[in-house]
């Protein structure tokens, strides 16, 4: 709890890391989101202040009060993001995974485009020296140099990312501020009337709301970053963070206001435009770099929501490798090459940012909306007053409702492929999900205490030829009365095992990111025993690990003795051999299951080949392991009435 409130303190590192870490997204939008508003439209007074107007209530509603002022209490021991806040209000109703599935799958799908889009709107600007130049090539090897060098740990860069992330915003707002204090005039378009005015009598009123949504995708990642950069560090530099953004957008929209009556001609873009020429060059190589931190920070939440999933029986077991010692630094390199591959496809799909535009934003607008839902219940559990959670709902469920309407008109330029992405995501997590309760519906538990008198004879019976020492079975009983009827097959029926101890391990994850906590229970004194650990969402499960040090330790307190029982190896106290045996369900043909079930389970058992197996899953060493089969029979068989004859 000590790190936990230490974590929350302002401190200037803490401000550092922050504007390196979370700000990537939404720090970069500047690049592509007035080039997006203007398209080929005339450049018109109404265009100009409304869509300031709008990029600054949308900044203010949706980013700093929705996002830095309320959800960023939501914090789970300090952690943040769409799966941390789920983990706070699970408990309140088992429909709430549904909002967590739908935006953790929508976030990912929408993430595969934050690395072209930001990446290309960076290397376009280099059109300003020539108009032909292949731009596509170049992001590319960007892109790629960007994912290959994710194995090796990004912990050293990291350190370099706040300066530049400083340098940049820096650069933002003295860009912007030249032309604002040449053009104060221009700060008019606070008045909300100019939004308003625009949305309502613009025939293309949906297209500019597409277009302004953009420069509010990177709210989410203010949440998602909160255990890496705490509470006060990001309240206090989303301040300059968002001085910095608001100076540069005036800035282009004073920039556009001295070319009223004209059109953006195929490759401009104000962000470059509103620079001195001498600058261009500096500027592009900053853009760049700041497109490579938005991407990074992406990957990096990515894979920490891939993780989180794993934990939480959303998503299937999958390696997760720690590059370094920093915390929260890891790599999955499945879903490393899936992103990368994804990434790939935007590009030779779309080619240029003006076209990402059109698929960018409609699925996070999704989990904007999933993240208010969650944010409702999660304030009805704090007890906060009714009148307040309906206003948020409902300010918060109107507002991402017209982004959502705004940036469905997006669908057919591109928003259609982070949908399908959103889908195909959504339907793993799903059916991981939905598999897993049709598993355990079936599962048939036993009283464990019918078994004391059997495992003890068991044990003694010396004419049954020793299986292991020390024999452990990983179970999914919650309550230590009870026992899978399989494992006590798998022990008395099927190659009866002998074993000095019998030892049973169960794994709880708790609703909090980073417990380490277990329990022993001596069931028959010196036969069986069973460990309970708690291990928090983001713990990764190494349960070969964790067990030697729980058997370390109750081997130093003298509660058990692992020397080997064999005379010629306990005379000179040597140490027992230990053996796990994973019960690994397969479905049988006997079973009843509805169409939905049997495709749901079908889906299952191939996504399980693309995933870990058990044994690996749990971080067991495979020269300890034996895997056996069990039929997992979800219906009783017919009764068969056989006739005998002579």
């Amino acid at each position: 709890m000590a790190n936990h409130k230490d974590l929350h303190r302002l401190s200037a590192a803490g401000l550092l890391i922050s504007l390196g870490i979370i700000y990537g997204d939404i720090g970069t939008s500047p690049l592509y989101v007035f080039k997006a508003i203007i398209g080929d439209r005339i450049i018109s007074t109404d265009l100009i202040l409304g869509g300031l107007s709008c990029i600054f209530w949308t900044l203010t509603l949706q980013t700093t009060i929705k996002y830095v002022i309320i959800t960023l209490r939501a914090d789970n021991k300090g952690e943040g993001g769409i799966f941390s806040l789920y983990s706070l209000v699970k408990r309140r109703a088992r429909w709430l995974v549904f909002p967590a599935m739908i935006g953790g799958a929508s976030l990912l799908a929408d993430g595969m485009i934050t690395p072209p889009i930001t990446i290309s709107s960076a290397v376009e600007g280099l059109q300003i020296f020539s108009k032909d130049l292949p731009t596509v090539p170049i992001v590319m090897v960007i892109i790629t140099l960007l994912f290959i060098i994710q194995q090796f740990g990004t912990s050293h860069l990291g350190r370099a990312f706040g300066p530049i992330m400083f340098l940049w915003f820096g650069s933002m707002a003295v860009l912007g501020a030249i032309y604002v204090f040449d053009s104060p005039f221009i700060l008019k378009a606070i008045n909300p009337y100019y939004a308003w005015h625009i949305l309502y009598d613009n025939p293309s009123a949906l297209l500019i709301i597409g277009a302004v949504f953009l420069c509010t995708t990177g709210a989410e990642a203010l949440y998602s970053d909160l255990g890496h950069c705490g509470r006060a560090n990001i309240r206090v530099s989303w301040v300059f963070v968002k001085t910095c953004l608001l100076l540069n957008y005036f800035g282009q929209g004073a920039w556009l206001w001295q070319h009223q009556g004209a059109t953006l001609g195929e490759g401009s873009n104000p962000f470059f435009l509103i620079m001195p020429v001498w600058f261009i060059p500096y500027g592009i190589g900053i853009a760049t770099l700041a497109a490579c931190i938005a991407s990074q920070a992406m990957i990096t939440g990515s894979f920490t929501l891939i993780s989180e999933a794993v934990r939480l029986n959303l998503w299937p077991k999958v390696r997760i490798n720690y590059p370094s010692i920093q915390k929260g630094q890891l790599y999955v390199p499945s879903m490393n090459w899936i992103l990368w591959a994804g990434c790939i496809v935007v590009i030779l799909l779309f080619k240029k940012s003006a076209a990402m535009e059109g698929a960018y934003g409609l699925a996070i607008t999704i989990t904007f909306i999933m993240t208010t839902i969650l944010m409702s219940v999660y304030l009805m559990r704090k007890r906060f007053p009714m009148y307040f959670i309906v206003i948020f709902a409902l300010i918060y469920g109107l507002l991402e409702l017209v982004f959502l309407v705004g940036n469905m008109a997006k669908f057919f330029h591109g928003g259609w492929f982070t949908i399908m992405l959103s889908m195909v995501i959504f339907s793993v997590m799903w059916s991981w999900a939905a598999a897993r309760r049709i598993k355990n519906r079936y599962v048939k538990f036993v009283e464990i205490e019918d078994y004391y008198e059997i495992i003890s004879d068991l044990s003694e019976d010396s004419s049954v030829p020793k299986y292991s020492s020390q024999l452990i079975y990983l179970t999914s009983a919650n309550f230590k009365s009870e026992i899978e009827a399989k494992i006590m097959y798998s022990i008395l029926q099927k190659q009866p095992k002998r074993a000095d101890v019998y030892w049973l391990v169960h794994v709880d994850v708790t609703d909090e990111p980073y417990t380490l906590e277990y329990k022993v229970d001596f069931l028959i004194p010196e036969k069986l025993i069973r460990i309970d650990f708690r291990l928090g969402f983001r713990v990764e499960q190494r349960i070969n690990v964790l067990f030697r040090l729980v058997v370390e330790e109750l081997v130093r307190n003298g509660e058990i003795d692992i020397t080997s029982k064999y005379p010629s190896l306990n005379k000179h106290h040597i140490v027992g051999d230990f053996r796990f045996v994973v019960l690994e369900k397969v479905l049988s043909r006997s079973n009843r299951l509805s169409l939905l079930e049997r495709l749901t389970m079908a889906y299952y058992f191939i996504l399980k080949r693309f995933g870990l197996s058990e044994e690996k899953g749990f971080g067991l060493d495979l020269s300890f392991v034996t895997v056996e089969q069990v039929p997992l029979i979800v219906t009783n068989t017919d009764t068969v009435h056989l006739t005998r004859v002579d």
